[in-house]
């Protein structure tokens, strides 16, 4: 018997290879969609480029949809073509990429074709030498998860990593679930298969480039983790605002709304970051356990009091950018008494002896006037005014310090301090040291995905949620949920599109005798 030869990988030649993982395929489910043609083929490609894929690797997309090879490495040539921007394909690297490149025609309900994802593997492990070593990117509907990986289980493909074997990892896109009850369900499917260690729940904020920063900031800096405290800081704002509406995404965000889809994971995500404390080292779980810790010190809303804390709204028609656009309730695929939220603010404390009675207020929305994520530290004023009356304009007079750490578009970090103004008389004014990622370092900034699949690829699970972290996140919004699907709860507030949101987002802030951060 004739033994296939392994390929070197042409995605070796003439790379550097920094960080790359260890053998393996990445297989692809929901090939065919946009998510894959977007943001995931792009990204692999990036770090082909950039010799962080590793040297003896293959990809195998599979989908409904009947392609050959060649037809779907087409595809995937003009998808990076055209989504790709920042690195584009240029044809001899191109083709050795390609090589690498296979699909597959599949249904996730039969069971044959899961046979025959076995069995093509086996033929490109030995091809491609990548030890049966398997990534499984499930880039399908949440439904299709527990699913998939009953499947593979049943096919061999998906089993517990045992020592010196082929190892198994499963990414997961968001949602995780639509409640606490469910993302139990799901958690429990999928541990019937996988450890939890196998399973990368993937959140494309966490990959993005200022908030990798957060804990570099804090924790590499002696004179930022000294101030990261009650003592302090008066209260911290996070802002994730849409210019967009619904687009194409009806269907699931009638199901969703602005809670379920940012601020149970991205939203959430981002405080136990800023929140947290120092790890003990940068190992994943090190890492994860600080991030549930702040999470587990939410304090819990009280049911009758929802409203105290909790502010959603819809968006009705208004103006973007100096064009028309039209309300949610007319967005195609919406329906007409639609009560699901395109707007959600929050108004939470964290219990634990750092963040004492320091409120943290997070919003998100969409048609709102601009496109833009920040995370704004506030921090108390000084003691005693000593240059009140010397404060330039009268609508700057007491303005505190405040960091903010701008995650999209532009991401950077600036921070406001006060200075006077030269002349013979002491005049102040508010300025900002600006410091930004696209102009700092004179390199590119990869995308989140980028970040997010060499970590997958590495085995570095630090960016993704664990179970326990999902869990705790429903668990902290369903007294939210649960009061604004009561029959007596009323509807969304409206907002015009191309404003900052309801007005009761303002109330929730002036009631503390505070605002949100002009932006």
């Amino acid at each position: 018997m004739t033994q296939t030869p392994v390929i070197e990988n042409p995605l070796r030649e003439g790379l550097t290879m920094e960080r790359a993982g260890e053998p393996c395929a990445l297989v692809i489910f929901g090939a065919h969609g946009d998510l894959t043609k977007r943001k995931l083929m792009p990204a692999i490609y990036a770090l082909f480029v950039q010799g962080l894929l590793p040297h003896n690797f293959c990809i195998l997309g599979t989908s409904r949809t009947k392609l050959s090879d060649d037809q779907f490495r087409q595809m995937m040539k003009e998808s990076v073509g055209k989504f790709g921007t920042d690195m584009p394909v240029e044809e001899e690297k191109w083709e050795r990429f390609a090589a690498c490149l296979y699909y597959q025609a599949g249904d996730t309900a039969s069971a044959e074709s899961f046979t025959r994802m076995a069995g093509r593997l086996g033929e490109l492990s030995e091809r491609h030498g990548t030890r049966g070593n398997s990534i499984f990117y499930l880039s399908t509907p949440p439904s299709l998860y527990a699913p998939i990986v009953a499947q593979l289980a049943a096919a061999g493909l998906a089993k517990r990593d045992a020592d010196g074997g082929p190892w198994t990892r499963v990414v997961v896109e968001k949602p995780f679930g639509r409640d606490l009850a469910s993302a139990r369900a799901l958690n429990s499917e999928l541990h019937r298969v996988l450890e939890e260690r196998q399973i990368y729940r993937i959140d494309h904020y966490l990959g993005k480039e200022t908030v990798q920063n957060i804990m570099v900031l804090r924790f590499a800096n002696a004179i930022f983790e000294p101030l990261w405290n009650r003592h302090f800081v008066d209260h911290v704002q996070i802002t994730n605002a849409e210019t967009l509406g619904v687009e194409n995404r009806a269907a699931y965000y009638e199901e969703a709304g602005a809670l379920r889809d940012m601020i149970q994971n991205h939203m959430l995500q981002l405080v136990s970051l800023v929140a947290m404390e120092p790890p003990i080292s940068l190992e994943a779980d090190a890492i994860r356990d600080e991030r549930a810790k702040v999470l587990r010190c939410l304090r819990p809303l009280e049911a009758g009091r929802v409203s105290d804390f909790a502010v959603r709204g819809q968006y009705g028609p208004g103006w973007i950018a100096g064009a028309s656009v039209p309300g949610y309730r007319q967005e195609k695929g919406v329906a007409g008494g639609s009560h699901t939220e395109t707007f959600a603010a929050l108004k939470f404390y964290i219990d634990n002896w750092r963040w004492a009675d320091v409120p943290f207020y997070v919003r998100s929305g969409k048609r709102l006037p601009r496109s833009i994520t920040e995370i704004a530290v506030h921090f108390r004023r000084a003691p005693h005014r000593l240059f009140l009356p010397a404060l330039a304009g009268p609508s700057e007079s007491g303005t505190p310090n405040v960091l903010v750490m701008q995650i999209q578009p532009d991401e950077g970090i600036s921070l406001k301090f006060a200075t006077k103004l030269p002349g013979p008389t002491t005049q102040l004014r508010w300025l900002s040291m600006d410091f930004r990622y696209s102009t700092a370092f004179g390199v590119r900034s990869p995308s989140a995905y980028e970040r997010l699949l060499l970590d997958c690829l590495t085995g570095d699970a630090s960016l993704f949620a664990r179970s326990d972290q999902v869990e705790i996140s429903w668990e902290f919004l369903a007294p939210i949920l649960e009061s604004w699907a009561q029959p007596t709860a009323g509807g969304p507030e409206d907002y015009a599109s191309g404003t900052w949101g309801p007005g009761a987002s303002d109330d929730l802030l002036a009631a503390d005798g505070r605002a949100w951060r002009l932006i």
